[in-house]
């Protein structure tokens, strides 16, 4: 054999072994195909491919505190009514006779923001009924009579507020008035979180913040009121605690603690704009937890 032939010869040596080599390929390509169980698993969706109106947004687990998506998570901003928690907080912990009754008054109005209230001057309420209101429909004149009549008055009152933030680490955070109609009432998404978990142990709060609807008497005349998030009303969503907030420094605003995708999670989202936007980030949060949930661990 020449030394051409014997090229020849080992060219196509290496020709053939190359196509044995890529039907071998193919054919466990299709194998794997095939098994599922040999499919590499689907990764999560990763929580900067959801899309958030909110300027602010941190969701956390529950139990573990493991951060799930955080957006701006440590800008300090007006936090309007989200403020009730708080409010909330500090008259229970006092252990005040919710059964007393308590007259609005014009020290009740709202000369910061001049909002509309249906509470007149002279009705006369429980300070349970106010805490339901000032909870569930943001009653603004609910939330200042109940830091009127606080012992020492709404200083004394206030001056608790923010004793209570420095208490749970809310360093972030300062109140001002009950009510959340002063934007100098501020805080962080970090710090509302820890909020939200401290208002969660309530079991007050946890029922009135997500009320549906309630009816009080004032005035010899019934007034009806309504849940201001109206994800609560909503049979596919398990709130345990709500509040939402609105000013116009604040934008809109909400926090909840809610069950998504198997687990307990904490929601805040701050400063969103549009009067729905709060709500469709909630859902898409909801629907990125749920997809994820779905789509397994990581491989």
């Amino acid at each position: 054999m020449t030394h051409n032939e014997r090229s020849l010869h080992h060219l196509e040596k290496i020709v053939a072994l190359g196509a044995l080599a890529a039907v071998l390929a193919l054919t466990i390509g299709f194998a794997q195909a095939g098994d599922p169980a040999s499919r590499a698993p689907k990764s999560p969706l990763r929580h900067d491919e959801v899309y958030l109106r909110s300027a602010v947004a941190l969701v956390q687990d529950a139990a573990s505190g493991e951060t799930l998506i955080a957006k701006n998570q440590a800008a300090v901003l007006p936090i309007a009514s989200i403020t009730k928690l708080m409010t909330a907080m500090v008259i229970l912990d006092a252990k005040l006779n919710l059964e007393q009754r308590v007259a609005i008054s014009d020290e009740d109005y709202d000369l910061v923001k001049g909002t509309r209230s249906r509470l007149r001057p002279g009705a006369v309420l429980t300070r349970d009924e106010l805490l339901l209101l000032a909870l569930m429909s943001s009653e603004n004149r609910a939330a200042a009579s109940l830091g009127r009549t606080y012992p020492g008055g709404t200083e004394v009152f206030v001056a608790a507020m923010n004793a209570k933030a420095q208490a749970l680490g809310m360093n972030d955070s300062r109140f001002v008035d009950p009510t959340g109609l002063s934007s100098a009432n501020v805080s962080s998404a970090r710090d509302l979180a820890r909020m939200v978990a401290a208002a969660h142990e309530y079991p007050l709060i946890r029922q009135y913040s997500t009320r549906e609807s309630a009816t009080v008497q004032a005035l010899g005349r019934p007034l009806a009121y309504r849940n201001t998030n109206g994800l609560v009303r909503s049979a596919h969503w398990e709130i345990g605690l709500s509040k939402t907030g609105y000013i116009s420094e604040a934008g809109r605003c909400l926090v909840m603690r809610v069950r998504m995708a198997s687990r307990e999670v904490t929601v805040v989202l701050l400063d969103s704009w549009g009067r729905l936007s709060r709500v469709g980030d909630a859902n898409r949060i909801k629907k990125w937890l749920e997809s994820s949930a779905a789509a397994g661990p990581h491989s």
